[in-house]
């Protein structure tokens, strides 16, 4: 029995009924187009999100690859004293790339290596400094996250188009009132006199 109150609740809108205005019908229609591209939408824009992200991780991952490079010069810091592990420091670096020319460029090393240090950098297509491309686990999480983050993003996007609309709505609603009052009013002022 519950269940059929809500529902009826919930369907008031497209009911016949004297008091039932366009507004309220029009706001019927927006809220269940608005449930439509939240159930429909929403995912569809996950899944899209995800796929995109996934896809342009593979990409990198791909255009990418490991090289051993030089240091040309130590490694310092920013003059920090007690070094800690796993502070990098941005180094000059000499590597060759796949087609055999010679580079040079600034990287991101451990601090503390010494001049001649070998390093692994990475390097794009045209042998130039790129960072590392993202694990296939980062790459997971990361799609994972965009396709949540699209997914809200249509949700809330749809909830406020609706809110928005109800706004309008209910001004209209409320200018009708007036009017509607007004003109019961000037009736009752009419039939005292």
């Amino acid at each position: 029995m519950r269940e059929d109150t809500t529902m009826r609740r919930f369907l008031w809108r497209w009911r016949r009924n004297p008091l039932r205005r366009r507004e309220d019908v029009l706001e019927g229609w927006i809220l269940l187009i608005t449930w439509l591209v939240v159930a429909v939408a929403g995912p569809v824009a996950g899944v899209l999100g995800s796929q995109a992200t996934a896809s342009a991780a593979a990409q990198r991952r791909a255009e990418r690859h490991e090289v051993t490079a030089t240091l040309a010069a130590d490694a310092v810091g920013h003059g920090r004293v007690g070094v800690a592990t796993g502070d990098r420091a941005g180094a000059t670096v000499r590597w060759t790339a796949p087609d055999g020319t010679r580079h040079s460029g600034r990287a991101s090393v451990d601090q503390g290596l010494k001049a001649g240090s070998r390093v692994t950098v990475w390097i794009d297509q045209r042998g130039h400094l790129a960072a590392a491309p993202p694990t296939a686990a980062q790459a997971e999480v990361d799609a994972a996250f965009m396709g949540a983050a699209s997914s809200v993003a249509v949700v809330a996007a749809a909830a406020a188009g609706y809110y928005g609309a109800r706004v309008v709505l209910d001004r209209r609603r409320r200018g009708t009132w007036e009017t509607e009052w007004q003109e019961i009013g000037s009736l009752w002022g009419r039939a005292a006199s």
